[in-house]
């Protein structure tokens, strides 16, 4: 069974399923493809890749798929507008943007017919968002790996808040990891769902394999979230996560903030992807890593996601229908 919603026809895809972009997970043709090819959105992440590389990933993915995807890009990364120009001369379908004003650009990627979405953490944000015009919002919670709000309002909150006070598409994100997660997002009211850490834990991604186990043996308390003061990261805890944390209690941000920036910086989540440092690298992951037990082939989590899905809504009908029989 297939759903429709704001979202699936917009982007033209046939389940309301996004995988996020997750840089170097997704910095690749792989697993966005294999994503886009089973009829969610494949996104490649943009952020930590060059610009020759980016452009090889563009060509690749155009013979492995003929499927939507998108590509997600950190407006603040060294060397944006490049990427930009690259994405719109390579006339991307799908722009997911974030941590930056999508204002300058909208009407240059609108040209072509592009979709632009745009991740926010934060009701203000996300009203600046629509106001600029966006065409759909990636909303996050707490739970959600990477780069959650500060506030550590809860998925269910935050996109319930956006959905409440904007009338735009809404991907809710944070949380999930199958299909009733999906299901529960959009009885909330959501478009479409993302999901990171599921797709982490996929063949495809291009992740050290330490990385990939130490997030599949993560419960659902074995992530923490750093580095408050800045740009919080949600990671499985470590050495790293161990002394961010230890210093943020004992008032380092206020005290010194340059040596609070210097231990941020001590640690990347390169080291930890691409070189299996697990113990002192960011192992970025989400709260729902403790809900996944199996690495898979991504085609595989899709059928596996849409089953689950299918399955909790026909059970809430159910539900329903037996309140009618009684």
């Amino acid at each position: 069974m297939s759903l429709h919603t704001r979202l699936t026809r917009l982007l033209g895809i046939e389940h309301p399923i996004v995988q996020a972009g997750m840089s170097w997970a997704s910095s690749n043709a792989a697993l966005p493809a294999a994503v886009s090819n089973a009829g969610g959105l494949g996104v490649i992440a943009a952020g930590p890749m060059r610009l020759g590389d980016l452009a090889d990933t563009l060509r690749e993915m155009h013979q492995l798929t003929d499927k939507p995807f998108a590509v997600n890009i950190p407006l603040y990364r060294p060397g944006a507008e490049e990427v930009l120009d690259l994405l719109e001369r390579e006339r991307v379908p799908v722009i997911i943007a974030s941590q930056g004003s999508p204002k300058p650009h909208l009407q240059r990627f609108r040209a072509y017919g592009a979709v632009w979405l745009h991740v926010v953490a934060f009701i203000e944000h996300a009203r600046k968002a629509a106001d600029a015009g966006v065409d759909g919002l990636v909303v996050v919670g707490c739970e959600a790996g990477g780069h959650p709000p500060a506030n550590e309002v809860s998925t269910l909150v935050n996109v319930r808040k956006v959905l409440r006070e904007l009338d735009c598409p809404v991907v809710a994100g944070g949380g999930v990891a199958d299909g009733h997660g999906i299901a529960a997002l959009l009885a909330l009211g959501a478009d479409a769902v993302q999901l990171g850490t599921r797709f982490l834990l996929s063949e495809e991604a291009r992740l050290h394999p330490e990385y990939k186990r130490v997030v599949l043996e993560a419960g659902i308390a074995d992530t923490v979230l750093v580095g408050r003061g800045k740009l919080p990261v949600r990671s499985v805890r470590n050495s790293f996560t161990d002394r961010v944390l230890t210093a943020e209690h004992s008032g380092l941000a206020q005290r010194d903030p340059a040596a609070y920036e210097a231990l941020l910086a001590s640690a990347s989540l390169k080291q930890a992807s691409f070189d299996g440092d697990v113990a002192g690298g960011k192992v970025e992951a989400g709260q729902c890593a403790g809900l996944i037990d199996q690495v898979l082939p991504a085609a595989q989590i899709m059928k596996e996601l849409v089953s689950d899905l299918n399955f909790a809504l026909n059970r809430l009908n159910d539900l329903q229908n037996r309140g009618a029989r009684q």
